[in-house]
């Protein structure tokens, strides 16, 4: 007999790691003939409610069942009769909501929905693969919000969806760059946008669902809604806004896989920003309405802990919260094909559930990547020597962190917007350094001059995330301009390249903001979570106006991509290989040396100038070809230069190699 599967949580039965009884958190298995609810809850719950829906949003019950308590802290139902397409909601006396791993939602994800998940895929994900990654090493991280890629692209058909992605100009742009993993903002479901208001016409649509009989429906507020969307409801959906039906539980599902397989089959990998350090608020929260309490770290004094700066913070080291958060990573694995991970505020989770997680996801697939924000919000309620932060690294094997040591060295303090870094003169050469060679031990690396860390946290360099903008902060653009008045267009464009050179040429993982390439700016704005789509959308325009950025940026990637000495991928190979050169104030340079055999390159020499003037560095003897000089860059040869020194022209990189 056929079954459909919609959760709660699909895995069968768990075994709690305090008793030998298996229980769930919540599930539902759908035949013809009936459905089967299972439902994690406290034994101490006097009521747990059943509810079944003609739709997703309004109207009454068609069907109310009381669940009964089966095993230690589960709770169950069976209802008779065909079910398929209906909605769904728990109810243990503190509202009602569709259970903490609902696979399927109705608008606004408020009930729970009832669907052949196989009815989803799109043709060929069967036959769907992982891209080829032999390295973490060989990934370029594209980051991208849905709405700020696509939303002002003129030829977009579906501007703002899930469905832009698969689209050619899309592809067409980013097989260009050559970037080939997309790490894209918060896709789950989450709680900022009001999915009933994003058209007009599926409102009216669908306003009979919502309004009594006869009723006409007043004109509510259509314009506009942005949010990067860290503010999660159901985990395991899809967002609604993102598709081009939120009312239709299967379209968010389906859509998705769509733009995934596309991106797939142009050879892009897919990242999926997760966000399980907090919930959009406590009180009506999936996890708080069906067992209070359980998910939230609380202070000695009975509060919640705040960790996240958003009010509450979870806790993965409670054995549920830890296996929904094992399980969830495995459902978007197995069901949309991700390709990785980055962990929002990763700092809040234990060292030991990261572990697990990375352990897993080793069984499925080693090459996943999963990466994360090694830092807090603010102080957790659990001893922060065994929590995931970039200092704890080298106790994660596998597991990869953000690099404010490079970030900020480059361009500023993440505090304060208007002070410069090594780019705008500052003296932060040692931090530099550290983030050129990966956050590893390096003999040449002196780490009391190190900005923010007094010792090497990764173990290897593909451990770091190299980066000098990303969506949670002025973009690269804006904050030159803010941290050096009187900036001249020329000048804010050989420093914004110089910038992305130091991180391109990096021994750790390369990630970029979307648009950067087309010299983004969202008009100084900081924090632009919701800021409209007048400050966080790409200006496509840019490309044809400034062409010579786009050309620089797609051939530093590709010049990364050809030549293995840049991504060596490995800390002893790196302390092998990468020489740091003698330099004067304001230049840091290096020679990847004798790595012939894997490299038809076999001496490289990268100098990064952050002067107004001219710089002269003294290299080995002999005749080397030069590919990146005055912001272009050409592996074919832009000319020969004969050592010891190499003149490097101001505020520019100058890239020589000898065959």
């Amino acid at each position: 007999m056929k079954r459909f599967f919609l959760f709660g949580f699909l895995s069968f039965l768990f075994p709690r790691l305090s008793a030998a009884q298996d229980f769930c958190f919540n599930e539902v298995a759908y035949t013809p003939e009936k459905t089967q609810f299972a439902l994690f809850a406290p034994n101490d719950a006097k009521k747990v409610t059943l509810r079944i829906y003609e739709y997703g949003l309004g109207g009454k019950a068609l069907k109310t069942v009381s669940m009964k308590r089966t095993a230690d802290e589960q709770w169950t139902a069976t209802v008779k009769g065909d079910l398929k397409g209906k909605f769904y909601t728990f109810d243990t006396g503190l509202g009602e909501c569709p259970g903490v791993f609902a696979k399927a939602v109705g608008v606004n994800g408020q009930r729970g929905a009832i669907i052949d998940l196989k009815a989803t895929d799109p043709e060929g994900w069967a036959q769907d693969q992982h891209p080829v990654c032999k390295s973490p090493a060989d990934l370029v991280i594209y980051e991208m919000h849905h709405r700020d890629f696509s939303i002002a692209r003129p030829d977009a058909e579906n501007p703002g969806k899930f469905l832009a992605l698969s689209e050619p100009w899309a592809i067409s742009h980013l097989k260009e760059l050559g970037v080939n993993a997309i790490h894209i903002l918060p896709s789950y479901d989450y709680g900022s946008v009001d999915e009933t208001r994003i058209d007009p016409d599926l409102y009216y649509e669908h306003a009979y669902e919502v309004l009594p009989k006869g009723v006409i429906p007043a004109r509510p507020d259509f314009s506009p809604q942005y949010n990067w969307g860290y503010d999660p409801v159901n985990y395991n959906v899809p967002e609604g806004s993102y598709s081009t039906d939120p009312y239709e539980p299967e379209a968010r599902i389906s859509e998705f896989k769509q733009m995934v397989k596309a991106l797939h089959d142009a050879g892009i990998r897919v990242i999926l920003d997760v966000v399980y350090n907090h919930t959009y608020d406590i009180e009506h929260s999936n996890f708080q309405r069906t067992y209070p309490d359980y998910y939230y770290r609380k202070t000695a004094d009975g509060a919640y802990s705040n960790g996240s700066g958003c009010g509450n913070e979870t806790a993965s080291d409670k054995p549920m919260m830890r296996r929904f958060m094992l399980e969830s990573v495995k459902y978007w694995i197995n069901e949309y094909h991700i390709d990785g991970f980055r962990f929002d505020l990763m700092g809040i989770h234990d060292i030991e559930t990261m572990n697990q997680i990375r352990q897993m996801v080793d069984q499925i697939d080693p090459s996943i990547y999963i990466y994360g924000e090694g830092w807090s919000a603010g102080s957790c309620a659990y001893p922060e020597a065994q929590l995931a932060m970039k200092a704890h690294i080298n106790q994660m094997p596998g597991i990869g962190a953000f690099s404010d040591e490079i970030r900020d060295a480059l361009r500023g303090p993440f505090s304060d917007d208007t002070v410069t870094g090594w780019i705008g003169g500052k003296d932060e050469a040692e931090s530099l350094k550290f983030g050129i060679a990966g956050a590893i031990a390096h003999p040449q690396v002196d780490m009391t001059k190190v900005n923010y860390s007094k010792a090497p946290w990764a173990l290897e360099p593909t451990q770091m995330i190299s980066y000098v903008s990303c969506h949670d902060d002025m973009c690269l653009v804006d904050r030159l301009k803010a941290s050096i008045p009187g900036i001249t267009m020329d000048e804010l464009i050989r420093l914004d390249l110089l910038a992305q050179t130091a991180v391109f040429t990096s021994q750790g993982v390369p990630f970029m903001l979307s648009g950067e390439e087309l010299l983004r700016d969202k008009k100084g704005v900081h924090n632009s979570f919701e800021s409209p789509d007048s400050i966080n959308q790409l200006n496509w325009k840019n490309k044809e106006k400034y062409p010579q950025v786009f050309d620089y940026y797609k051939n530093l990637i590709a010049l990364r991509q050809h030549h293995p000495a840049f991504r060596l991928g490995n800390a002893d190979l790196v302390r092998k290989h990468l020489e740091f050169l003698d330099t004067p104030a304001g230049v840091v340079a290096y020679r990847l040396k004798d790595y012939a055999g894997r490299d038809d390159w076999r001496d490289i020499i990268v100098i990064l100038n952050a002067n107004k003037a001219a710089a002269d560095v003294t290299i080995p003897e002999g005749t080397y070809t030069i590919v990146c000089t005055e912001g272009r860059i050409n592996e074919s040869g832009l000319g020969t230069l004969t050592g010891p020194q190499a003149t490097t022209s101001p505020q520019s990189a100058l890239i020589l190699y000898k065959d």
